[in-house]
């Protein structure tokens, strides 16, 4: 049998996947099967393929979404918990040629961050908005968010979210979707490999409206938190599927009329 030479076998023809160079060799720290660390690597493949890597800034505020700058190789600033669109808008109007993206949790953008999100959508500021959605509060020990489902059990709801004293699961990104300067709207996820292909598509859609100048687009990724929901992964990501999705459906909600 003839010798097979390794440069041979991982030569740039036979390469099915490789690893982009927008993400950093430095080992990502996420628990198993969070989907945090799958979105990174779709950020930064859309970043590597659209040749954006110099013109592009992220912002990311307090929260598991603050190390989102240990692992995406453009420039970042890290912002004040919920206010990561409040410093969009600042960085994309001094230098609008750039490529401004959030990329924020639920704890953050729909509870502390309500009010910028709120507004920075409604004035249709020409930025990026990642939002991940796994319906609790991942870093700080576990605690009910404004997007926990009812009868979801949390630290701080031991007996299960009941909406007659907290209220109930918030749909910010279907609010968002109802304001003038939103221009794409989409819910995705990324715990299968067709989801991933969608987020991916959805997420080049983002960048792309984005230097059309259109105003926000926004993107939420419904995830899990196997460590908040008290899940082994494999639990969690079959938990997300039956509890998660009906209440949070996938798809495009807001697409572009011109």
């Amino acid at each position: 049998m003839a010798e097979v030479d390794l440069k041979d076998i991982i030569a740039e023809e036979n390469v099915v996947y490789k690893k982009t160079k927008v993400l950093t060799d430095k080992p990502m720290h996420y628990c198993p099967g969070c989907g945090h660390s799958t979105l990174h690597r779709i950020i930064a493949e859309v970043i590597e393929e659209m040749g954006i890597q110099d013109k592009t800034i992220g912002i990311a505020p307090v929260g598991c979404a603050v190390f989102m700058y240990d692992y995406i190789d453009v420039d970042s600033q890290e912002a004040a918990h919920g206010r990561a669109p409040a410093l969009a808008t600042a960085i994309k109007r001094l230098l609008p040629d750039r490529y401004v993206f959030t990329y924020q949790g639920d704890g953050d953008l729909a509870a502390i961050g309500t009010a910028e999100t709120i507004h920075a959508c409604n004035r249709g500021e020409n930025i990026t908005m990642f939002f991940v959605n796994n319906g609790i509060y991942g870093m700080t020990g576990g605690q009910m968010a404004p997007t926990t489902l009812e009868g979801m059990r949390t630290s701080t709801t031991p007996y299960g979210r009941d909406y007659h004293l907290m209220g109930h699961p918030i749909k910010i990104t279907d609010l968002v979707a109802q304001l003038p300067g939103t221009y794409y709207v989409t819910r995705q996820a990324v715990h299968t490999a067709n989801y991933v292909r969608k987020t991916k598509k959805a997420v080049r859609k983002a960048f792309e409206y984005q230097a059309r100048g259109k105003g926000v687009s926004f993107v939420e990724v419904v995830s899990n938190c196997n460590s908040g929901w008290k899940m082994p992964p494999v639990q969690a990501v079959k938990w997300l599927d039956e509890n998660m999705l009906p209440y949070y459906p996938l798809g495009d909600i807001k697409v572009p009329q011109d």
